[in-house]
């Protein structure tokens, strides 16, 4: 019996022991369920603020962002995979945060609606820091020859490459951190609006007059010379004759000359660029029969016409002047590249102005002249 009750007894004493293991394991885990349960409030509180994050259910990147404005918190930038680096000018995709794909999408449709070459030139997306455009401006040579006759050598095309680097264009507005606590406020909206005003702004300027120098290089910066004499590397220009104006006898003339100095093949999707100030001048000019040359988009959301040829109007070209280039004309989808990266990185400053919280934006864009054959110039000078 002795034995029998020791067996028991050891018996009783393991069910014991693995029992207060069994017991500790559960502490533990009701513990861990208690600290996600307090994280879990903590979001749910969060999420229950009438904030930007309850009007973006359904879409975790545009309630991420929105927190990661208003509070700089980037667990949830994070947890989808837009996590935060070093900004580095030597590394592709370095920088930030990237924006929201909603918010980088009201910017775009911003920029493409501005009044600037962007609307009508080539854009292309690009994925290094800068892109190369190739150019065959030179034919082969042909010849004819008999049956039986000897072939000669012949000319060989020639390939120009040209460079367009990308620069960065930066915009960094800001607001208190009062007036992003605010529900009311729509941060997206604001942001989106400043950024895309700003960059319209700048780019315009750059893709018609920029110096290439940590900027696009715009038509204008080009050196032009008289069409008759043209060569490449160079616009070509016509005068009109007078010092600051059009011809008094015939000043239509000009802007005829201007649009067959362009080559047959271009013209077919070629359109005149000029600022407001311009237009107004050249809705005057009639041609010998009495025939305004301008005439108005007879539906909505059509351009004008010049000469048969839509008009962009461009308010950083120059208004006339003596030996201003106040008129352009030509295929600027052939002759002008804009390239661009098509992210929009935003990184969230609240240290540096106090109070107030600074959003650096930042866009990498470049642009220059493709093809020097495919843009004329007409020039208020006497030659």
């Amino acid at each position: 019996m002795r034995d029998d009750d020791d067996g028991l007894g050891r018996e009783i004493g393991g069910l014991m022991e693995e029992l207060g293991r069994f017991s500790a394991e559960m502490r533990t885990t009701l513990k861990a369920q208690d600290d996600r349960m307090t994280r879990l409030d903590r979001k749910t509180a969060l999420a229950a603020r009438p904030a930007l994050e309850a009007k973006a259910e359904g879409q975790p990147h545009r309630a991420a962002f929105g927190a990661y404005l208003r509070t700089g918190e980037d667990d949830g930038l994070r947890g989808l995979g837009l996590e935060g680096k070093a900004m580095s000018t030597t590394v592709a995709a370095d920088g930030g945060y990237l924006v929201d794909p909603q918010t980088a999408d009201r910017v775009r449709g911003v920029l493409g609606a501005t009044a600037s070459l962007r609307a009508v030139a080539c854009v292309v997306a690009v994925d290094a820091g800068s892109y190369d455009v190739l150019i065959d401006h030179a034919e082969p040579g042909a010849g004819w020859a008999g049956e039986t006759a000897a072939r000669t050598e012949t000319g060989t095309p020639q390939i120009d490459r040209i460079t367009i680097p990308l620069h960065e264009l930066s915009a960094l507005p800001k607001a208190s951190q009062r007036l992003l606590d605010d529900s009311a406020f729509d941060i997206e909206g604001w942001l989106a609006g400043r950024i895309a005003d700003t960059f319209a702004r700048s780019e315009a300027a750059a893709f018609v007059s920029g110096d290439g120098v940590d900027k696009p290089r715009g038509i204008l910066d080009y050196p032009s010379i008289d069409d008759d004499g043209w060569s490449w590397g160079n616009l070509g220009y016509v005068a009109t004759g007078t010092a600051g104006d059009f011809d008094a006898t015939n000043p239509a003339d000009a802007v005829i000359d201007l649009v067959y100095s362009l080559g047959a093949p271009y013209r077919a999707g070629a359109r005149f660029v000029m600022n407001s100030r311009t237009a107004g001048a050249l809705r005057k000019l009639k041609d010998a029969d009495g025939r305004f040359l301008w005439t108005d988009g007879l539906s909505a959301g059509e351009p004008a016409r010049l000469l048969g040829y839509p008009v962009l109007i461009a308010e950083d070209m120059p208004d006339i002047a003596n030996d201003a280039c106040a008129l352009a004309f030509g295929n600027f989808e052939a002759g002008y590249t804009i390239a661009e990266r098509p992210d929009l990185r935003v990184l969230r400053d609240p240290f540096s102005a106090k109070p107030h919280v600074l959003f650096y934006a930042t866009k990498r864009v470049g642009g220059a002249v493709s093809d020097f054959a495919a843009i004329k110039l007409l020039k208020f000078g006497i030659a």
